[in-house]
C-alpha cells in the first residue's frame, strides 16, 4: 500500500505562486508514475499534471502548460507541483496520485492511477 499526503495548499492572490508537496509513505516512489488532479466545486475532477517513474518525462494539461510544473524527488519519497501565476479558475482541491510506472509513460486519465491522497484546498482570490 502507498499513503499519499498532500500540503501547501492555501489562499493565494490571483498572480502568486504556491507549492503542493505529495509525500508517501509505506512504500518507496521510485518506481511509481505520479500525477496531480485538481477539482472544484460542482465540477469533475480534472487533469493537472503527470511524470513518469523517474520524472524524466512530463505532461501538463493545457490549461497549466507554461505555469505549473511537476517534479519528483524519488531521494525524497515526494512529488511536487510548483504553480505559478495562478488565477482565480485554478481554486480547486488537488489529488496527488500514484501507480507503478512503466518504461517513459506517465497518464492523464484518473483512472489509470491506484492510490490517491486525501486533497489539499487551493484557492485564488482575484
Amino acid at each position: 500500500q502507498v499513503q499519499l499526503v498532500e500540503s501547501g495548499g492555501g489562499l493565494v492572490q490571483a498572480g502568486g505562486s504556491l507549492r503542493l508537496s505529495c509525500a508517501a509513505s509505506g512504500r518507496t516512489l521510485s518506481s511509481y508514475a505520479m500525477g496531480w488532479f485538481r477539482q472544484a466545486p460542482g465540477k469533475e475532477r480534472d487533469f493537472v499534471a503527470a511524470t513518469s517513474w523517474s520524472g524524466g518525462r512530463t505532461y501538463s494539461a493545457d490549461s497549466v502548460k507554461g505555469r505549473f510544473t511537476i517534479y519528483k524527488d524519488n531521494a525524497k519519497n515526494a512529488v511536487y507541483l510548483q504553480m505559478d501565476s495562478l488565477k482565480p479558475e485554478d481554486t480547486a482541491v488537488y489529488y496527488c496520485a500514484a501507480r507503478r510506472g512503466f518504461g517513459v509513460n506517465y497518464y492523464i486519465r484518473d483512472t489509470e492511477y491506484d492510490y490517491w491522497g486525501q486533497g489539499t484546498q487551493v484557492t485564488v482570490s482575484s
